[in-house]
């Protein structure tokens, strides 16, 4: 396959940085995304005080097997919180002492959800100017999750932030209707990383769909699979298996198994 394999660690919340890079190695994973780790999403934190410093941990990931291909930050473009750029600001000494390119963030609604496009866009280029200014290797990727879940509004988007890398949630825009292939066709040149997850046409909770483990639901990943390898897509796709936020969901290591046995990705 032209693409590699990752894993959020939003699916296992309760390891720490050690046992989720075992957990990939031993699931033939390339990638981890780091969300969680051991209960918290506060990873600057914790990272300090577990490791120290940036550089004592990037020492200790030389010889890993596995790399860190993001850190997933909770910065909405849109709708911001005061505060919520300064909280992205905090990855960045780790980022770029590990070579993590990329940071994570959300496309987010503002108060006015017809002024979400153009704001988010804007915090792009706010952000991409004080990157080139400071010398930043490491840059944003805005996720497909509020306001960014149908082809039009992420085309406005890519046109008002020119060369913005995307991390394409399929789910949520499958979820909307969109046929995956058709997404994937009309935003192929902006995607950067890909987020996979399947689910079934049963409510659960507050969605109108339930989470089942990869290969057991409704989402057509055989076909998005094979338009990702015509186009020669070599970036990674990656399971966000949403444990965190949805603790009856089977531990991540059986979905790992489950996507793996059915040959789903």
């Amino acid at each position: 396959m032209p693409y590699s394999r990752a894993f959020s660690t939003l699916g296992c919340p309760e390891l720490s940085l050690e046992e989720a890079l075992a957990l990939a190695e031993r699931s033939n994973i390339h990638w981890l995304e780091l969300r969680t780790l051991c209960g918290t999403v506060e990873l600057p934190r914790l990272l300090t005080s577990i490791y120290g410093s940036p550089a004592s941990l990037a020492e200790r990931l030389r010889e890993s097997a596995v790399g860190i291909v993001s850190f997933d930050t909770s910065w909405r473009l849109s709708g911001a919180k005061p505060g919520d750029r300064e909280a992205v600001l905090a990855f960045l000494p780790w980022a770029e002492a590990l070579g993590v390119r990329r940071l994570r963030v959300f496309d987010g609604v503002a108060a006015d959800p017809r002024d979400s496009v153009s704001l988010a866009a804007e915090a792009v280029m706010e952000w991409q100017h004080l990157r080139r200014e400071r010398g930043w290797n490491a840059d944003l990727m805005v996720e497909t999750h509020d306001s960014l879940t149908d082809t039009a509004s992420l085309l406005a988007f890519t046109q008002a932030a020119p060369g913005v890398a995307i991390l394409w949630d399929t789910h949520h825009t499958w979820r909307r209707g969109e046929d995956p292939i058709d997404t994937w066709q009309a935003i192929r040149a902006s995607v950067v990383h890909i987020h996979v997850k399947d689910s079934v046409s049963h409510p659960s909770g507050r969605n109108p769909f339930t989470y089942v483990l990869p290969g057991q639901g409704e989402f057509p990943m055989g076909r998005l699979r094979a338009a990702l390898q015509t186009d020669g897509y070599s970036g990674p796709v990656s399971l966000e298996w949403e444990r965190f936020w949805h603790p009856e969901l089977a531990p991540l290591e059986g979905a790992l198994r489950a996507a793996e046995e059915s040959g789903w990705w």
